[in-house]
């Protein structure tokens, strides 16, 4: 299975052309700039229009409009994975959004641990911390991520978030790939990346 990362494109994913081919393709959040439902709306119709067999995406922390809603009528091949899963071809993806209010009220860490040990492929708008995370002199990554993923093994850990942090970090277990496709100015200026599982 080929699967092919994008992340942070903030409402200007219209400008990616030519988009490798690949089974699944998945998003790992952000896909709108300024929070508005509008942006989400256009960035599903640019996405259900992909020609790929599969499409996954999560939210990050400048999707806040999606923070408690269902998103209903996706087509068949279509997942948002909001703490949760799906499973294509015997491969278990999990998905772990950014929500501010989640942050703020203490949530993420039982949210993370709630990450099934059999997930093959986990999704996250956040990177764990220590691993392409590093941004204003500091690691921005989440603990509670980091020691799950330690934990559970997957054999990818998919997310963006840090843009000064794109690339590929790999350890004895885990392939760990932040795919921000913009920089600190939101200028795209990296690529996606395509995997094999």
């Amino acid at each position: 299975m080929r699967i092919l990362h994008i992340s942070d494109t903030h409402g200007k994913h219209y400008s990616l052309r030519n988009l490798p081919q690949a089974d699944v393709i998945v998003h790992s959040g952000d896909v709108s700039f300024s929070d508005t439902e509008n942006e989400v709306l256009e960035f599903l119709n640019w996405f259900f229009g992909l020609n790929y067999q599969y499409k996954i995406f999560v939210a990050g922390n400048h999707d806040n409009c999606l923070h408690g809603e269902q998103i209903e009528n996706l087509p068949d091949n279509c997942h948002y994975l909001c703490y949760s899963g799906v499973e294509i071809e015997c491969v278990k993806f999990w998905g772990v959004p950014l929500f501010i209010p989640d942050q703020q009220e203490g949530r993420i860490d039982q949210l993370v641990k709630q990450i099934p040990e059999s997930t093959g492929v986990l999704i996250s708008h956040s990177p764990p911390y220590g691993i392409l995370d590093f941004e204003n002199e500091i690691n921005q990554g989440s603990i509670d991520l980091l020691q799950t993923v330690l934990k559970i093994k997957p054999t990818y850990h998919l997310f963006g978030h840090i843009h000064a942090a794109y690339g590929i970090e790999k350890s004895n277990d885990t392939i760990f790939v932040n795919a921000s496709l913009v920089n600190e100015t939101n200028e795209f200026v990296n690529k996606p990346v395509l995997l094999e599982i």
